[in-house]
């Protein structure tokens, strides 16, 4: 929009009277040809010259909002919700059934969850107009910048789909803690996928229970759901929450590894072992 269509618009708005004044005195100030596009809140109290200047600085009407790494769809619509972004109801419309230009959307499992793992977790800047459409388009459009051609040619390398490394990522995300765990908790996984062994991650058992119990029961790890990697080989159908850049390199690039298990030891970080023996000499060690 060149400066004599801004005058106008201003001029509807009822925020000047005169535009031939508006482009005079936006070439007399050197701003011509340079007011930058967004959407802007003024108020008819404001004069010509702040107006002029904040179109000039591009100060537009816009809102933060961060997605924290490892929240999955439940607990990103709760934080929007409780933030005044969205209605919950026509957010998870848009989730399921919103159309969306990107390929990896096309492959995403289809149902009310298609999304989850691919709203990137990141602090967001939107207009203040923003409806759900945009800020799921927005935090897709991340995902795209950050899952790059390099990171699609490694997958293919893998022999996993996108939806796969994904979902491993996601879980690994879960799983960790310390950044430098993510690669080697990431070659456990591996480790197992590559023997048909259960990845038996507590991670995901929590998201069928759709809390984080810190000790799941012999009950939870027997719940019938193709989530339940206890009881399923291989990976869950879909994500079960949004991974960050490092989960997702992980779940790309696994260290070298034998190891097979791995325990937490209650500040944070893991050991790690191949043989079920060892597993248990730690777990006597950290956990009894």
């Amino acid at each position: 929009t060149g400066t004599s269509e801004i005058a106008n618009i201003l001029v509807e708005a009822n925020l000047i009277r005169d535009p031939r004044v508006f482009r005079l005195q936006s070439m007399i100030e050197g701003y011509d040809g340079w007011y930058k596009a967004g959407e802007y809140t003024f108020s008819q109290s404001m004069s010509l010259e702040e107006i002029m200047r904040i179109l000039f600085e591009g100060k537009t009407a816009t809102i933060r909002f961060t997605i924290p790494e490892g929240y999955d769809i439940k607990r990103i619509t709760k934080k929007l919700a409780e933030e005044g972004l969205i209605d919950p109801e026509i957010f998870a419309e848009e989730i399921e059934m919103g159309s969306f230009d990107y390929e990896f959307v096309k492959t995403a499992p289809a149902g009310p969850d298609r999304l989850e793992g691919y709203l990137f977790p990141e602090t967001y800047e939107i207009f203040t107009t923003a409806n759900e459409h945009d800020i799921i388009d927005r935090m897709l459009y991340q995902f795209s910048k950050v899952f790059t051609e390099e990171s699609y040619a490694r997958a293919e390398e893998l022999g996993m789909t996108i939806n796969e490394v994904i979902t491993l990522a996601s879980i690994i995300e879960r799983e960790a803690r310390v950044q430098e765990d993510r690669p080697v908790i990431s070659s456990v996984f591996h480790n197992r996928l590559a023997i048909g062994m259960p990845l038996q991650s507590c991670a995901t058992v929590q998201y069928i229970l759709g809390e984080q119990k810190p000790v799941l029961s012999t009950k939870d790890t027997q719940i019938d759901s193709p989530y339940n990697t206890y009881i399923i080989n291989g990976l869950p159908p879909g994500p079960i929450c949004s991974p960050g850049k490092d989960s997702i390199h992980a779940a790309l690039y696994p260290a070298d590894t034998n190891y097979l298990y791995f325990l937490a030891k209650g500040d944070g970080s893991h050991v790690f072992s191949e043989t079920y023996d060892q597993f248990l000499k730690y777990k006597a060690q950290y956990i009894n």
